[in-house]
């Protein structure tokens, strides 16, 4: 299991002392020859390899939950779209899944996800389309009950259009505020990718009349080019 990062540098030199340049490689894109500079030169990309987590997403959640906590002891899990794991390796220790805290709560993860994952320790993976009907009653078996966070930093496939991504990953994201209105237990807690845009405004709505709280951050780990930001909705109101 990966160890929780400490914020140190520990690759013993600094992250950005160097920059790696990207040569335009036939067959390779201007596009993906910046994203692949972008990449080798990401801090956050170095810090994930070193640290063992399975992404630079993995910063995101840790960033979000340090902010707000709702990955106690004894929390139970979802996350959607699971893969590659890396909101499932921080939330771990968080939780405690694999009881490794004398004394606190034994929380429980699971992880769905379209494609399959590699197991990451003290997790239940699931291989499953979330927008399936029966889906939630899946989950709420296999978790033992409902659950107290539904997290999800899934985005939708790029069209390379700006509005239609944007009202892609706004859908996306309504159809996992949808899933977790059936799933979480009362006081609960949805955490959600979204784009900052218009068509975010009825989400935000939503959000504000099931739960009793709806903050947005944008992580510092999120990349500041980047229209991301994310919704932390708080205090699930299951009668509402």
């Amino acid at each position: 299991m990966a160890k929780r990062p400490t914020g140190k540098n520990t690759s013993g030199r600094g992250l950005r002392d160097l920059t790696v340049k990207v040569k335009t490689a036939r067959g390779r894109t201007m596009s993906s020859t910046r994203w692949l500079q972008r990449q080798l030169n990401d801090p956050y990309v170095t810090r994930a390899k070193a640290e063992g987590y399975r992404g630079r997403a993995a910063y995101k959640i840790m960033e979000l939950d340090d902010k707000y906590r709702f990955l106690v002891p004894g929390a139970r899990v979802v996350d959607l779209g699971c893969a590659p794991g890396g909101w499932m390796q921080v939330a771990v220790p968080r939780v405690n899944a694999l009881g490794e805290k004398s004394g606190k709560k034994v929380g429980r993860i699971l992880g769905v996800d379209l494609q399959e994952v590699e197991p990451v320790a003290g997790c239940e993976i699931h291989q499953l389309d979330f927008m399936d009907e029966g889906a939630d009653d899946k989950v709420k078996e296999w978790l033992g009950g409902k659950a107290d966070v539904v997290m999800s930093d899934m985005a939708a496939s790029s069209s390379g259009h700006k509005q239609t991504d944007h009202l892609r990953i706004i859908a996306l994201c309504e159809a996992a505020a949808y899933f977790a209105f059936d799933v979480l237990e009362d006081g609960g807690t949805f955490v959600a990718k979204v784009l900052a845009g218009g068509a975010e405004g009825e989400l935000q709505k939503l959000l504000k009349q099931k739960f009793t709280k709806v903050m947005n951050m944008k992580p510092p780990s999120s990349r500041s080019d980047s229209s991301e930001k994310f919704v932390v909705a708080m205090g699930f109101r299951g009668d509402s």
